[in-house]
């Protein structure tokens, strides 16, 4: 792998990921009603870490693979990085957990779509981003629990604030 190529999809992964440094979770997050399997709050950011570098791993094997020409597992692996960015805006910026929950279904599908459009070209890209699939899916799951326990930044909730 080219080291240009894994640093170029670092720092794209690197300016989703600051979305999450941007809208924290702070006092507001705390208090929250959380289910008892929500991880503990130092869990996030090695996590997100440890993914953002694999799914960067992941882009650049890829890029190199497909000849370093933009197609279609490209955009779709940008447009993933730029809903990802959103959800830390919807949930922690907005405090609006239904839109939240919107975001991480979409981000879902199109990780998906990232793994099966990567596939063809670089099955170990694909194999990299399945963590990440997997991380996100039980965000995902957490997201719904907490907007279950805490109605009050759903739509409803919302509208009545």
């Amino acid at each position: 792998m080219h080291l240009a190529t894994f640093a170029a999809f670092a720092a794209i992964n690197f300016m989703a990921a600051s979305s999450g440094g941007i809208f924290k979770p702070g006092d507001w997050y705390r208090d929250l009603a959380k289910p008892r399997w929500t991880p503990p709050n130092w869990a996030f950011p090695l996590a997100w870490s440890v993914l953002f570098l694999l799914n960067a791993l992941a882009g650049a094997i890829a890029w190199r693979a497909a000849g370093g020409t933009m197609s279609l597992p490209f955009i779709v692996y940008g447009l993933s990085l730029a809903v990802n960015a959103g959800w830390s805006f919807l949930f922690f910026g907005m405090r609006r957990m239904d839109l939240a929950l919107v975001d991480v279904v979409l981000l879902w599908a199109s990780i998906l779509a990232v793994m099966i459009l990567f596939a063809p070209i670089s099955p170990i890209s694909s194999l990299l981003i399945a963590p990440y699939l997997g991380w996100v899916t039980i965000a995902g799951v957490l997201n719904l629990r907490m907007l279950q326990m805490n109605p009050a930044y759903g739509a409803k909730g919302a509208a009545a604030s």
